[in-house]
């Protein structure tokens, strides 16, 4: 994980604000630093871990458990590709192909820009509308590559 441009401590500052000092606090103190961020930055996690009084090693652990949590920069539009099995034979390999062609970037990735990183997702549970894309908030059922640009494009 290489650490990138020091960050403004000021927003993580405002978060720890809202809760108690102690270990409990910490799942929810991530939740509102992934939100603020789009990802969990090193500063801030040595400044959470100091604040809530819980180990570095803790924070990590739980940080890089759960998937909603992100040690690296996200776009600023997530796009969600299901994988899961309707998804996968309603065609969703050619929904990440066409994500990749058109954006440049591999799942897990990000482009330049910091405006779309793309994710692969093994289900949504929105099975009955395969294949299913998530461009920000928005899910989009049965998704096709031909119309997925006009998603992109607006950034939903």
């Amino acid at each position: 994980m290489a650490e990138h441009a020091c960050v403004d401590l000021k927003p993580v500052e405002a978060i720890l604000s809202r809760y108690p000092r102690e270990e409990p606090s910490l799942i929810q103190v991530l939740q509102d630093v992934q939100r603020a961020y789009n990802y969990l930055p090193c500063d801030v996690l040595t400044r959470v871990a100091g604040e809530l009084r819980v180990p570095l090693a803790k924070v990590f652990s739980v940080a890089t458990f759960y998937k909603a949590f992100s040690l690296n920069p996200q776009g600023r539009t997530i796009i969600k590709v299901c994988t899961g099995t309707a998804c996968h034979i309603r065609g969703a390999q050619q929904l990440i192909e066409e994500v990749e062609r058109r954006l440049g970037i591999k799942p897990g990735g990000t482009t330049e820009d910091m405006a779309f990183t793309l994710q692969t997702v093994n289900c949504v549970g929105a099975c009955a509308m395969a294949p299913v894309v998530i461009v920000g908030e928005k899910y989009v059922g049965a998704a096709k590559a031909t119309t997925l640009a006009a998603h992109l494009a607006r950034g939903e």
